[in-house]
């Protein structure tokens, strides 16, 4: 039997951390405890004009490939998954794996799921290597969503910051992902969207981010709760069995009602939307590199990791270690 498991992690945050005070330095009506008090937020990284989601993803990768003692030649598949694209095509995927120098023909693609976007990749690199097709995968969040923000609606653009985080899942003989559910539901799209679009040379419509929050949250919360329930039912594991959580990283809020319902403690749940705010597709990816680097997740733990995210979608895996 071939299973996959995770062989090592990596993440990449750009620049100097933007504080909530910095945001009101710069012009936006709101303050420190307006944002920490609602959403738990209080920094989030902003790249530079000139860097990409694939230039983030790429030192993500470089740590991850490093951590799991290969080069990059050894991987096969190439999964990024990401909302904000360097271009329209080609994908973000094949300019990262250009800027790690494979050219060993491995496959390419982004993955487009919002914020469910790194456990949609890293359920589809499970799917690949339990085949027997791939061997080493790489799977990458990264977003560099500053620039889908529009500035002047402070009940969005304080929540979001830029990053990207990594792992590679590779082949093996003892279980590592135990189980995986995805989920989705358009009929939910115009609670968190960008409306816009590029067509002859120009914008159509909104190109920034617009998001009802109350819906949002009230989605999130239920969805949350279900599929983390779905996965350890999968696997027969139970919920005290369950080491970490490592939710997506959007409101302190959510994250806390969702492990009120799943029943896990605080003190079990890995928590970095304080530092870097809602990366998006890369939030739990740089949430779980944080907690292997500083040695909370070991070897043998299992750690339940969830997203939901615009479209709406939302999905979960077990994970063991």
């Amino acid at each position: 039997m071939i299973y996959a498991r995770i062989a090592g992690t990596g993440s990449f945050l750009p620049g100097d951390p933007v504080s909530n005070d910095d945001l009101v330095a710069r012009g936006i009506d709101t303050s420190d405890q307006w944002i920490v008090e609602r959403t738990g937020i209080r920094m989030r990284h902003l790249a530079a004009p000139e860097v990409t989601s694939s230039d983030l993803a790429c030192e993500a990768s470089r740590r991850a490939i490093e951590a799991a003692g290969l080069q990059p030649e050894d991987i096969d598949l190439l999964i990024v998954a990401t909302s904000t694209p360097d271009c329209i095509f080609p994908s973000t995927a094949t300019l990262l794996q250009s800027k790690l120098g494979i050219r060993n023909g491995a496959a390419a693609f982004d993955v487009q799921a919002v914020c469910t976007g790194f456990v949609y990749g890293l359920t589809i690199a499970e799917k690949f290597i339990r085949s027997g097709s791939h061997k080493r995968a790489l799977v990458v969040g990264a977003e560099v969503f500053s620039r889908i923000l529009d500035w002047s609606d402070r009940g969005t653009c304080v929540l979001f910051g830029d990053g990207a985080g990594a792992v590679v899942l590779e082949a093996s003989d003892a279980p590592g992902v135990l189980s995986t559910s995805l989920h989705a539901d358009g009929s939910h799209h115009p609670i968190l969207c960008v409306p816009g679009a590029v067509a002859a040379g120009q914008v159509i419509g909104d190109p920034f981010l617009r998001m009802d929050g109350q819906a949002v949250f009230k989605f999130a919360v239920k969805v949350l709760g279900e599929v983390a329930h779905e996965v350890l039912a999968q696997a027969g594991v139970e919920a005290g069995q369950v080491d970490w959580l490592i939710p997506h990283q959007a409101n302190i809020r959510i994250i806390q009602a969702t492990a009120k319902r799943l029943g896990v403690p605080m003190d079990k749940v890995i928590t970095t939307v304080d530092r870097h705010g809602n990366t998006s597709a890369a939030s739990i990816p740089l949430a779980l590199d944080l907690a292997v680097r500083d040695g909370r997740i070991r070897s043998g733990q299992r750690i339940v990791i969830e997203g939901v995210g615009g479209g709406f979608t939302w999905g979960a895996a077990l994970l063991q270690f």
